[in-house]
């Protein structure tokens, strides 16, 4: 038997956090992707503290016709929220899924917004 998409998923995301930790002067922005929903926040490793967290549930962000225009729209209002509490860089962690679709369009929307990474 092979690994559920969940397992692989888990596995991958363990692999990147090896290597992906926020700090203060560059904090971690995590994407959580459901499937209706996507959720971002921008996490200090060392002190363990969300600084600033953005989601598709959220009031301010324009639910839109498709999931990927939705994520682009939640990755500006956690770029404008990091940005607003003094965060410019930061490193960006995928969570375990692909670089491509909701992902790549939050991360787009997050640099469009001014955060660089």
């Amino acid at each position: 038997m092979g690994l559920s998409k969940e397992e692989r998923r888990l596995r991958i995301r363990r692999r990147i956090r090896k290597t992906v930790s926020g700090t203060a002067d560059a904090p971690r922005l995590s994407v959580f992707r459901s499937n209706k929903e996507i959720y971002a926040q921008i996490i200090d490793d060392t002190t363990g503290t969300t600084l600033a967290a953005a989601s598709s549930r959220d009031e301010g962000v324009a639910k839109a016709d498709n999931k990927q225009s939705t994520a682009a729209a939640v990755g500006k209002s956690i770029a404008e929220k990091a940005i607003a509490a003094g965060i410019s860089v930061v490193r960006f962690d995928r969570g375990g899924y692909l670089y491509h679709g909701r992902v790549k369009s939050l991360a787009d929307g997050a640099r469009e917004g001014g955060l660089k990474f």
